[in-house]
């Protein structure tokens, strides 16, 4: 697996979060993550990510790829050798590229599924939708630009659902050998996103009454990132289990 940067830019980032029940959202996590709270509640929700441009750190931009992907994200921390850390826990990723998916899990971090994608970009909206090839996941989100980060119980206002992401930097997911997450790192020197507003949005993933009983997983905001460049390195294999720490 590879341990060189990647750099790409973030053509278009949407965020779509929600606020889950920390009990339910303990459940879906490996020993030793649990939850991050806001506000008392667990944060999830569905990264839909256009990337271009990705290629090694020392190739020239013209040589990126470009591609279509989606993450199913639950917000984290645990107890790390100098404090708390946070990041994501990504039970699953999908991608519209044949080369993620193969590459994913074997030259770098992330193994992802294969998914079909349709998106529509619009005057003040962007809708992406996906369905998985295995059939297990389909999502429709369409999400408004808006001058504010209105109705959101999570955040209190833009800046600080910003930084709140913006920290959660280390994305870990599943590794197919079953004793470690994969870890991949984004780092940008132009972290920006804005406020979006969920128009509509339908995920079987937050949907399933057998994974998140009625009530405990509720639509809460969105936020959108657009043309930030941004680098991809792999961190440290995650150990999952009982007493197990990072690294």
């Amino acid at each position: 697996m590879i341990r060189s940067r990647l750099s790409s830019v973030i053509e278009r980032r949407l965020l779509v979060n929600y606020r889950v029940d920390p009990y339910i959202a303990a459940a879906l996590l490996p020993a030793p993550l649990r939850p991050q709270l806001v506000r008392g509640q667990a944060v999830a929700g569905i990264c839909l990510l256009r990337i271009g441009g990705v290629r090694p750190g020392w190739a020239p931009a013209a040589t990126g790829l470009s591609s279509e992907n989606a993450a199913h994200r639950i917000s984290v921390e645990w107890d790390g050798p100098d404090g708390v850390e946070c990041g994501v826990y990504i039970p699953r990723r999908d991608t519209a590229s044949r080369l993620n998916a193969f590459a994913g899990g074997r030259i770098y971090p992330g193994e992802h599924g294969r998914a079909d994608f349709t998106v529509r970009e619009e005057a003040d909206a962007v809708r992406v939708a996906f369905t998985t090839r295995d059939g297990q996941v389909e999502v429709d989100a369409t999400v408004e630009q808006a001058e504010e980060l209105r109705g959101s119980e999570l955040f209190t206002d833009l800046a600080e659902a910003s930084e709140f992401f913006r920290l959660g930097h280390r994305g870990l997911s599943p590794n197919a050998g079953g004793t470690h997450l994969d870890v991949l790192e984004l780092s940008t020197d132009a972290w920006k996103v804005t406020a979006g507003r969920p128009r509509t949005v339908r995920s079987s993933f937050f949907e399933d009454l057998d994974r998140f009983p009625p009530g405990s997983a509720v639509l809460d905001s969105a936020l959108v990132m657009r043309g930030v460049p941004a680098d991809w390195s792999q961190g440290e294999p995650f150990r999952v289990g009982c007493g197990a720490a990072a690294g």
